[in-house]
C-alpha cells in the first residue's frame, strides 16, 4: 500500500479552511449580538491543545471520514453554529400551581413562578427569575472542544401537550440523527416536573471523558428578617439508605458526598429539590452566605452549588431527574415521597419524633376549624394541661426545699470551711425530712423535650406564613409595633410586641419560682438569682426578630404555668400539711438506701481520707 505523502498545499488549505471558519464565527457571533439583550463575551468552545499531538487514527464523523486536521476544522465548524447568537425564545408551561419559563439559550429555567403565594412585599414569588439560576453541562469531544451548555443557543424547540402533561423540547441540532436534547415535562398539576438531558449520533464525537452538571442558585429573600430567613435556608441532601445531612448555614462550606439519593436547595419556607432517577455516585457540594454581603443590597440569601456526573448510554448522554420548586411543607413534601419530607428541620432524635408524630398532626387538626393564632392557644392549653402534674411535682419540691431553707443555711454557716461536712449534713436532712433534692430539677427535664420539639416546629411551620393574629400580620415572621432609626446589636432596628409580653412573663414566673427555694450563695459562684432573671432579657433580644408564632407560644405558656401555679398554691397544695409532713418525717427513723446510701457512703469515704491525709502532714 502506498504510504501517504505529507502534502504542504493540502496542509495550507487545511488551515486556511480553519482560519476562515474561525473568522466567520466570531462576525457572526459580533453581528448578531446587536438583536438581543446580551451575549456572553468569551465563547464556551475551547480546543484542548494536547490533542493536536495525538496520533488520531480515521474517525468517521458526520458520514466522512477524514483525519485528524480535517475533523479539527469540521467539528469546530459545526459546534460553533451552536453558539452563533440569535434571538432569544422563551416558551411557557404551567398548570395550577406552578408557571416555568424556558430559554432557548442554554434550554434553562428563566422563570419559576409558585402561583399560590407572594413574597413578603406582595409581590409574585418567583424561586427563578433574573438570571439567579443556571444549569449547565460541560461536554467535552473526542478531539477537546469543550462545550457549555449555558452558551448554546438551542436550534430546535417545542411544545408538547397531552390530557397528562405538557412539556417543552429543545434540541441543538447537527442532523435529525445527530442532536443535544434538553426535556422538561410538567403534569397538569402539583410542584414536581421531570427533567431529561439527552443526546443521539455524537458517540463518535463525545470523549469519554465525564459529563458534568453543574446546579447554581441565587436564593431570593422571601421574608421581612433576611437574618432570620437565612438561619433556617439551608443545601441539604439525602445519601445512602436513610441518611439526611446539609452545609453550614452561615459562611462558605463544601462537602463531597457518594450515593446522593436528592439534594434540596430549602429557601426557609420554599424549596428547589433535585431528585434523580438513579442514585449519583459522586455530588461535590458548595454553600455561600450572602446575607453579609451589602453589594448585593440583601437581595439573596445563599448562593448553593452542586455538580455531578451524568448518566450515559452506548457513548451518549441519557440522564433523568425530577425537580420540585415548591412549599417547603411537611405533608406535600411526604405525598411525593423518597422522603423528602425529612429536608424539614424539625429537629433531631426525640425532638423531632415529638413535632412529627405529636405537634404536627395536632397543629393541622386545630387549624381545620380555628384561626391559626386561636389554634397556638389552643395547643398551648393542651401542652399545659397534659404537663400539669409535672408542674404539680415541681410546685411541691420547691415548697419543701423553701421549709427547709432557715435549716439548710445553718448548716451551711456551721460547716462554712470544710465542704464535705457540709454536704453531708444536708444530704441527711433531706433524708430526715424525706425530700429529695432532685424533684425539683426532674420535672425540668421532662419538660425539656417538648420545649426544644416546638422551639423547632413553629418557625418551620409552613400553615403560619402570612397568616395574622391580632397585631402580627404574620405568624412566621416578626410583628414589629414600631420600626426604629437605628439598629440595635442583637436586637433589630424594631420592637416586636409578643417578645415582651413573652419576656415579662417569664419574669413573673422566674419571681414566683425562686421565692419558693432554698438559692444559697456558693463561694467562687455566680451569683444563681442573677443568671436566672437574666432570662427573659435573652428572651427579649433573641425573639425579637423570630417568628411571633413563637413568642405567641411562650407568652401563652408562662401565663398558664403562673395561673396553674396560683391555683395549686391557693386550692390544692396546703403548705402547712407539708410542713407538718416533714416535721412527722424527721421523728421516724428513715432507712437510707439506693442512691443515697451511696452518695451518703462516699461522703464518709471522702472524709475519712482527708483526715488521714491531714495527719500524714502533722
Amino acid at each position: 500500500m502506498e504510504e501517504k505523502q505529507f502534502d504542504v498545499y493540502q496542509f495550507i488549505g487545511f488551515i486556511l479552511i480553519a482560519m476562515i471558519l474561525t473568522w466567520m464565527f466570531f462576525r457572526n457571533e459580533n453581528s448578531s449580538s446587536q438583536n438581543i439583550q446580551s451575549v456572553e463575551s468569551n465563547t464556551s468552545l475551547e480546543v484542548d491543545s494536547s490533542s493536536n499531538n495525538k496520533n488520531y487514527e480515521k474517525s468517521k464523523f458526520n458520514g466522512t471520514a477524514t483525519y485528524q486536521e480535517k475533523d479539527v476544522s469540521i467539528t469546530y465548524g459545526i459546534f460553533s453554529s451552536w453558539l452563533e447568537a440569535k434571538k432569544v425564545e422563551e416558551l411557557v408551561i404551567e398548570n395550577k400551581d406552578i408557571k416555568i419559563v424556558v430559554s432557548s439559550k442554554g434550554a434553562n429555567l428563566s422563570l419559576v413562578n409558585l402561583k399560590q403565594f407572594s413574597n413578603h412585599i406582595d409581590q409574585p414569588l418567583n424561586l427563578i427569575s433574573e438570571n439567579n439560576h443556571i444549569i449547565n453541562t460541560s461536554i467535552k469531544t473526542r478531539l477537546g472542544l469543550l462545550i457549555e451548555t449555558k452558551n448554546i443557543y438551542f436550534n430546535s424547540f417545542k411544545k408538547e401537550e397531552n390530557n397528562k402533561s405538557q412539556s417543552l423540547v429543545f434540541r441543538a441540532n447537527i442532523s435529525e440523527s445527530q442532536f443535544l436534547e434538553f426535556k422538561y415535562t410538567l403534569p397538569n398539576e402539583g410542584y414536581k416536573f421531570n427533567f431529561e438531558i439527552r443526546s443521539e449520533g455524537l458517540e463518535n464525537i463525545l470523549s469519554s471523558d465525564d459529563i458534568i452538571l453543574n446546579w447554581q442558585t441565587d436564593l431570593f429573600r422571601n421574608s421581612k428578617s433576611i437574618d432570620y430567613e437565612s438561619r433556617y435556608t439551608q443545601l441539604t441532601y439525602a445519601y445512602e439508605e436513610d441518611k439526611v445531612d446539609n452545609l453550614s448555614l452561615s459562611g462558605e462550606d463544601e462537602e463531597v458526598e457518594n450515593k446522593v439519593r436528592w439534594i434540596s436547595y430549602r429557601q426557609h419556607f420554599f424549596s428547589s429539590i433535585l431528585i434523580p432517577n438513579k442514585v449519583i455516585k459522586e455530588v461535590s457540594f458548595k454553600s455561600k452566605d450572602l446575607t453579609v454581603n451589602e453589594d448585593l443590597d440583601k437581595r439573596y440569601t445563599k448562593e448553593l452549588n452542586s455538580s455531578f456526573t451524568l448518566d450515559r448510554k452506548n457513548g451518549n448522554i441519557l440522564s433523568k431527574m425530577n425537580f420540585y420548586f415548591g412549599p417547603t411543607d411537611y405533608q406535600i413534601l411526604k405525598s411525593y415521597g423518597d422522603s423528602l419530607e425529612t429536608s424539614v428541620p424539625l429537629g433531631w432524635g426525640i425532638f423531632g419524633w415529638i413535632n412529627r408524630f405529636i405537634f404536627l398532626p395536632l397543629f393541622a387538626w386545630l387549624a381545620t376549624f380555628l384561626p391559626y393564632g386561636i389554634a397556638i392557644i389552643v395547643l398551648t392549653i393542651i401542652v399545659r394541661l397534659v404537663m400539669s402534674p409535672v408542674v404539680y411535682k415541681s410546685y411541691v419540691s420547691q415548697i419543701k426545699m423553701k421549709t427547709l431553707k432557715p435549716e439548710i443555711e445553718e448548716i451551711t454557716k456551721k460547716y462554712k470551711k470544710d465542704a464535705v461536712k457540709k454536704q453531708q449534713e444536708t444530704m441527711s436532712l433531706y433524708g430526715k425530712a424525706g425530700v429529695n433534692p432532685m424533684s425539683g430539677c426532674i420535672p425540668a427535664l421532662i419538660q425539656l423535650p417538648i420545649f426544644y420539639a416546638l422551639f423547632s416546629f413553629f418557625p418551620v411551620a409552613f400553615e403560619l406564613r402570612q397568616k395574622s393574629f391580632l397585631w402580627a400580620d404574620d405568624l412566621s415572621s416578626y410583628d414589629s409595633i414600631f420600626e426604629l432609626p437605628f439598629s440595635i446589636p442583637f436586637y433589630g432596628d424594631h420592637i416586636s410586641l409578643f417578645p415582651i409580653l413573652a419576656s415579662a412573663a417569664i419574669f413573673v414566673y422566674t419571681l414566683m419560682t425562686t421565692g419558693q427555694q432554698s438559692m444559697p450563695q456558693q463561694e467562687g459562684m455566680p451569683n444563681m438569682k442573677f443568671i436566672i432573671y437574666m432570662m427573659p432579657l435573652m428572651m427579649l433580644l433573641f425573639f425579637n426578630n423570630y417568628a411571633s408564632g413563637l413568642s405567641l407560644y411562650y407568652f401563652i405558656s408562662n401565663t398558664l404555668t403562673i395561673l396553674l401555679m396560683l391555683v395549686i398554691k391557693n386550692f390544692i397544695i396546703k403548705e402547712d400539711k407539708i410542713r407538718a409532713q416533714i416535721a412527722e418525717n424527721k421523728k421516724k427513723p428513715r432507712k437510707v438506701g439506693g442512691f443515697s446510701e451511696r452518695l451518703q457512703k462516699a461522703m464518709e469515704a471522702a472524709e475519712a481520707q482527708k483526715k488521714i491525709n491531714q495527719n500524714r502532714r502533722k
